[in-house]
């Protein structure tokens, strides 16, 4: 035991002498994390997510202003102004995507409405869609509201005459559709907290980027291993008492150490400075936090017994850290991709990692939902420790 925490003091010590290793290592994902969650989640609230729909209006009527009026405050469809066009341009537009529908007006439309005469509005829409059953049963609630304040203004006049006017009629029916006798309203339980787009966005970039720069500071710890080799400071040790196993744990513990620091000071810094809610269930968050840098330490452990150099130290840093952190969602969520690379993803260790602290920090879920992400990363521990152990073995005897 003794042998074992000596190991690990020395790697330590040569770590701690190196400031640019804790440069790279606790501000480098601080930067990326800012740059990149900032970028990507910074203008979402800006955009309008309405389906966009084209207009031509052949009628010109005091009525087809006032559907225009209605259209304009529809929470589904946004009419893309009102310029001249023609119906084959609308359709044109439609059939290349740029518009998801468009709304013609034929002439006569409102002198048929006050007729109490069917008029009917020209869609042009793919009604095999769920986006265009979508416009359509917007744009016919919307007429049909428009029709229903005529029809009432209408039977108004006739009944009372001049005391109730047409137009007062009218706009009075038309106004209560803004306070119907029923409606539903949504709401939400004050106990479950709303979320924020930008910190969203900061709660996906933040443990990936801890996640992707943990396994590109295993090159300063795999160096020390290469150099303990070309130096042949491994082979003297190994002569003596020590036993292999003591060595490869020494040094396991020196980068367990190195990556548990780095975790701890990019929670804490992702829980009061971008609001990321590590914090909600600290266990579960402790959890995933050790269990990730257990299996990223053991796959230092294995670069170091495998790189011969300190170029292949290099090589073996950062591809797993490119391949394994674009793999398993560090750099765009999984979420964003189809159920097969989904499945691909979690061959990463880095996929399970971000499964845990995003059920944490973005789904509210507590400490069962990270279980078996936990467990995934410490049956890849157990694998890469015990492939360095082998590799080591092997290494020694040839």
């Amino acid at each position: 035991m003794i042998n074992i925490i000596d190991i690990t003091i020395k790697d330590l010590i040569q770590l701690l002498r190196d400031r640019k290793t804790f440069f790279f290592l606790l501000f480098m994902p601080v930067i990326f994390t800012l740059l990149f969650g900032y970028a990507f989640g910074g203008a979402g609230d800006e955009s309008d997510s309405r389906l966009p729909i084209g207009y031509l209006n052949q009628d010109r009527s005091w009525l087809t202003e006032e559907l225009q009026g209605l259209l304009d405050q529809s929470k589904i469809i946004r009419i893309l102004g009102y310029g001249p066009r023609t119906t084959t341009e609308l359709e044109t537009l439609v059939a290349e995507g740029e518009l998801a529908g468009a709304i013609i007006l034929p002439a006569g439309y409102g002198k048929a409405i006050l007729s109490g005469k069917p008029a009917q509005i020209t869609l042009i829409i793919d009604t095999n869609t769920a986006t265009g059953t979508t416009i359509q049963a917007e744009v016919l609630a919307i007429a049909n509201r428009l029709g229903s304040a005529i029809r009432t203004a209408l039977v108004m006049e006739r009944v009372v005459g001049d005391r109730v006017p047409f137009d007062y009629a009218f706009d009075q029916a038309l106004a209560a559709w803004d306070d119907p006798p029923i409606k539903v309203n949504e709401t939400t339980s004050s106990a479950i907290p709303k979320n924020d787009e930008q910190v969203m966005s900061l709660a996906h970039t933040s443990p990936g980027m801890m996640l992707q720069f943990a396994i590109a500071g295993l090159l300063t710890a795999a160096q020390l291993i290469v150099t303990e080799r070309k130096t042949r400071s491994l082979q003297r040790l190994l002569t003596t008492r020590v036993h292999r196993i003591h060595i490869l744990v020494g040094h396991y513990l020196a980068i367990l150490t190195l990556i548990l620091t780095q975790f701890t000071f990019l929670i804490l810094f992702g829980q009061f400075i971008l609001k990321v809610n590590y914090l909600r269930d600290v266990k579960a968050t402790i959890l995933v936090a050790f269990t990730a840098a257990l299996c990223i330490s053991a796959l230092g452990l294995l670069i170091g017994v495998f790189a011969k150099n300190e170029e292949q130290a290099v090589i073996f840093s950062i591809i797993p850290m490119f391949v394994l952190a674009g793999l398993g969602g560090a750099m765009v969520p999984l979420e964003l991709t189809g159920d097969t690379f989904q499945t691909i993803g979690h061959i990463s260790p880095v996929a399970w990692a971000m499964d845990g602290f995003k059920n944490i920090a973005i789904r509210g879920f507590g400490i069962e939902s990270v279980i078996i992400p936990s467990l995934a990363l410490i049956a890849y521990a157990l694998l890469f420790f015990i492939l360095a152990i082998w590799r080591l073995h092997v290494s020694e005897e040839s």
